[in-house]
């Protein structure tokens, strides 16, 4: 049987067991050309950004919430964006300490704790993984966070198309919360920071975990 597409207009045919035969799509013959030649890469130019996504105010219990800042190393974290982001998050790592929170860094693959800004710098026994975008990967940085019974992760850090987008993504598909300052994250340039705040809060894997904030609408609640 053969079924009209309303969205397209065009055609396609139907077997008796339901299943769909998409190899006979029958295109109308004005839409061809935008069909089987026109890419992304095509309309690039024509695309035009979406509108500024919230920032929202949360609030953190530092009991069942952690700390992640990720990379921030003097051997990588050399632009002025992320030089620019440091202040930021140590003002959040130090409402996070005053509030007992677990604080946990990461190390790109070839990383020493001694490249961490010494603003930033861990106490001795905070948590250090190692691994490339994704921090979960290959790490225990999962069964941390479960033994501390986290439900939250609020994460910071460079690169914002990196480790931040990865390790932020991977936290939501496990289930956490995932709370991103975009005043606590960087990238090399402007728009890999703003298709990152774009893919948390749009994106299927992460729209229903994430929230955008910055450090001054982050409120710690009572311990």
């Amino acid at each position: 049987m053969i079924y009209f597409c309303p969205i397209y207009g065009g055609c396609f045919e139907c077997f008796s067991n339901r299943i769909l035969n998409y190899s006979r799509y029958f295109y109308p013959r004005h839409i061809t050309a935008e069909v089987t030649d026109q890419t992304i890469i095509d309309k690039w130019n024509t695309v035009s950004p979406p509108p500024s996504p919230e920032l929202k105010s949360v609030a953190v219990d530092p009991k069942t919430s952690a700390l992640l800042i990720l990379d921030m190393e003097n051997s990588i974290c050399k632009s002025p964006r992320c030089i620019g982001s440091i202040p930021n998050i140590y003002n959040l790592l130090a409402k996070a300490r005053k509030n007992h929170m677990l604080v946990v860094y990461s190390l790109i693959p070839r990383g020493n704790p001694m490249d961490i800004f010494k603003q930033l710098a861990p106490l001795p026994n905070d948590p250090i993984v190692k691994s490339s975008v994704d921090k979960f990967y290959k790490t225990n940085l999962e069964e941390i966070l479960q033994k501390k019974g986290i439900k939250t992760v609020i994460i910071t850090g460079y690169a914002a198309n990196g480790a931040v987008l990865h390790t932020a993504t991977s936290a939501a598909f496990r289930g956490s919360n995932v709370i991103v300052p975009v005043d606590c994250m960087s990238a090399d340039n402007l728009y890999a920071e703003q298709y990152t705040a774009w893919h948390m809060v749009n994106s299927p894997g992460t729209r229903n975990q994430a929230v955008l904030t910055k450090v001054s609408l982050i409120k710690f609640l009572p311990s």
